[in-house]
């Protein structure tokens, strides 16, 4: 089973790798909770996310499980050049892994960094996600964009999908207590009002898509 929260495609993409001999660089690692889960499992792991209460967070959780593997860094993963030489004990990443973060800048730092066989997975946003609000995130991507990114920068893809939820709502109350939490973001940027509209219409749904892929260097 994933770690709660964890996409199960993503994490079984990642755990068909031979983990155990291998370094993983866990992008946007956030409080660490796909390195934590994943350091058991390989050699090393190093969590990297622009965040330092989330990095210091991540460490205090790898000291009390007594996870020596697990190194967490303040880094922003798109200024870096590449993931190698993050800690003087990793010099190359075998594999990397991006859950919830998904770049341009990804795809080319993983190329960099991994060896001929190495991989890249990953699951982020998809152009369908919250459709209904008529406003694609700008994090999100479709298939041919993201089977272009990892197949210009080397990867053959050895999986790409999409994971796709939608709820049905009964009414558009049921409707409107199910984005209730999502309002002050949506309020932000222009996507509650499209969404209100869609409601008002007839619309009685709600999309969430995550796009997860995985790219073998070449």
């Amino acid at each position: 089973m994933p770690p709660p929260g964890v996409n199960p495609t993503f994490w079984r993409l990642l755990l068909d790798e031979d983990l155990a001999r291998q370094t993983v660089v866990d992008v946007g690692t956030g409080a660490g909770r796909v390195a934590l889960a994943l350091a058991p499992r390989c050699r090393d792991v190093v969590g990297i996310d622009r965040d330092p209460a989330l990095i210091a967070d991540a460490s205090r959780r790898a000291e009390v499980a007594g996870l020596a593997n697990a190194t967490f860094l303040v880094a922003d993963a798109d200024a870096l050049p590449h993931f190698r030489d993050l800690t003087p004990d990793v010099a190359r990443p075998d594999a990397v892994a991006a859950h919830m973060f998904l770049s341009d800048a990804l795809i080319a730092n993983a190329a960099a960094s991994v060896p001929r066989g190495g991989v890249v997975v990953c699951c982020g946003f998809h152009v369908d996600h919250w459709g209904e609000t008529g406003r694609p995130s700008r994090f999100a991507y479709d298939e041919p964009r993201m089977r272009a990114r990892l197949e210009s920068h080397g990867f053959t893809v050895e999986h790409l999908g999409v994971d796709r939820d939608v709820q049905q709502f009964p009414s558009l109350e049921a409707a409107l207590a199910a984005a209730v939490g999502l309002e002050e973001r949506w309020r932000s940027d222009g996507r509650w009002f499209r969404y209100i509209d869609f409601l008002e219409h007839g619309g009685r749904t709600l999309t969430q898509a995550l796009v997860v892929a995985k790219g073998r260097r070449q």
